[in-house]
C-alpha cells in the first residue's frame, strides 16, 4: 500500500461518515487507500465498489515503493527488466513536465532522502549531517533517469525513484475518469484531502473547505472552495513534522534543491486547476519547497493555476494570498 504523507488542508463539506448510502440516485463511498482515506460521492444507483477496489489495486501494483513485488520497487532494487504500465508512463511523464516547469522544486528522485528523515518506506537515520545531506544530494535529479521503451534506466543504483508526492492525486484521477467511461459525469473524489469534481450535486457546485494551519492540533475552516469541474489539492507542513535532537523541526516536505527538510515561509498551499488532481499535487508539494515569493513568480507564468497561500508575515501573523 502507498502509504502516503498525510498532506493535511482539506475538510469535505459534502461527504458524510458512512460506509456506503444510496440516496435518490446518488452514492457514496468511504474507506481506506493508500495508507490514508477515501471519500466519494457520485450521480448513479449503481455501486461501483469492486472496480473501484481493483483500480487502488492497479495503482500500488505500479507505484507503490511500500510493496517491494510493485513495478517501481523492483526498478528501485535494480531490476532492469521490469516492463512498466501505462499508469507508471503517465506519472513519469508529468513528473518530468513538472520537474522541469518547476525548475526541480519537484523531484522524484528524492526517495532516499524522503527516507532518511524518516518519511519514507526505507531506513531513517537519526539526525542527518550536512556530510549525510550532501551524501544523498549527489544522487537526486530526475534529469539522471530515462524511460525508454517502457523501461527505466538509472544513472546510479542509488538513485530512488518517488512519486509519492502526488500518487494520491493520481488515485483520484483514475477514479474520476473511471467515472467519466461510465458515463457519470457528476462526481467528487477524494483521497487523503486531494480532490476532482466534475458536475453538481443537485444543479450546485461541489463545495469544500480549506483548513487553517492550526498548530495544536485542532481543525477550523479558512475559507470555503466550490469547485467548478476543477481538481484540487492541499499540502503543509504544520501538522506532520518531527524534532530533531536540537529541538529543531524536520517536516515531510524535503526540499529537493538543497536536502534539506525545513520550513518555508508557507504554511499551507492550496492549489486548483480544471485538470488533473496529480498536477495540483505536484505543483502544492513544489510550491510548499519553494516558499512564498518564489511561487508568487511562478503564478505569474502560469494564470491557469488558482491558489490559496496561507503564509506567516515578518510579525509571524498569519495572512493569505488567493491569484
Amino acid at each position: 500500500m502507498i502509504k502516503n504523507i498525510f498532506l493535511t488542508g482539506i475538510l469535505l463539506v459534502l461527504l458524510t461518515a458512512c460506509k456506503q448510502e444510496t440516496k435518490l440516485n446518488e452514492t457514496k463511498l468511504q474507506g481506506g487507500v493508500f495508507g490514508t482515506t477515501y471519500h466519494i460521492t457520485y450521480v448513479s444507483e449503481i455501486n461501483y465498489q469492486k472496480s473501484i477496489d481493483s483500480l487502488f489495486h492497479l495503482v500500488n501494483k505500479s507505484l507503490s515503493t511500500y510493496m517491494p513485488t510493485s513495478d517501481i520497487s523492483k526498478i528501485n532494487q535494480g531490476d532492469t527488466t521490469v516492463v512498466v504500465d501505462d499508469m507508471f508512463v503517465e506519472v513519469f511523464e508529468k513528473a518530468k513536465r513538472i520537474y522541469n516547469e518547476t525548475d526541480g522544486y519537484f523531484d522524484p528522485t528524492i526517495g532516499r532522502l524522503i527516507d532518511a528523515y524518516g518519511f519514507g518506506s526505507g531506513k531513517e537515520k537519526k539526525d542527518l549531517t550536512p556530510e549525510e545531506i550532501t551524501a544523498l544530494m549527489e544522487h537526486v535529479g530526475f534529469d539522471k533517469v530515462v524511460l525508454k521503451d517502457r523501461k527505466v534506466y538509472r544513472e546510479s543504483e542509488n538513485i530512488e525513484f518517488n512519486v509519492n508526492a502526488f500518487a494520491k492525486g493520481y488515485g483520484v484521477d483514475v477514479i474520476g475518469r473511471f467515472f467519466e467511461s461510465k458515463n457519470i459525469h457528476d462526481y467528487i473524489v477524494e483521497i487523503g484531502g486531494e480532490i476532482r469534481a466534475r458536475g453538481t450535486k443537485h444543479g450546485k457546485l461541489w463545495k469544500v473547505a480549506i483548513e487553517k494551519p492550526n498548530i495544536d492540533g485542532t481543525r477550523s475552516v479558512q475559507k470555503y472552495i466550490e469547485l467548478d469541474n476543477e481538481s484540487m489539492a492541499t499540502s503543509g507542513n504544520y501538522r506532520k513534522y518531527k524534532v530533531n535532537a536540537e529541538g529543531k523541526k524536520i517536516v515531510h516536505t524535503v526540499n529537493a534543491k538543497t536536502g534539506l527538510a525545513e520550513e518555508s515561509n508557507l504554511l499551507s498551499v492550496s492549489v486548483s486547476l480544471k485538470g488533473d488532481c496529480a498536477d495540483v499535487d505536484a505543483y502544492a508539494t513544489a510550491f510548499l519547497a519553494m516558499g512564498l515569493e518564489k511561487t508568487k513568480v511562478f503564478l505569474q507564468k502560469h494564470p491557469e493555476l488558482k491558489v490559496v497561500l496561507l503564509y506567516n508575515d515578518e510579525n509571524n501573523t498569519m495572512q493569505e494570498f488567493v491569484n
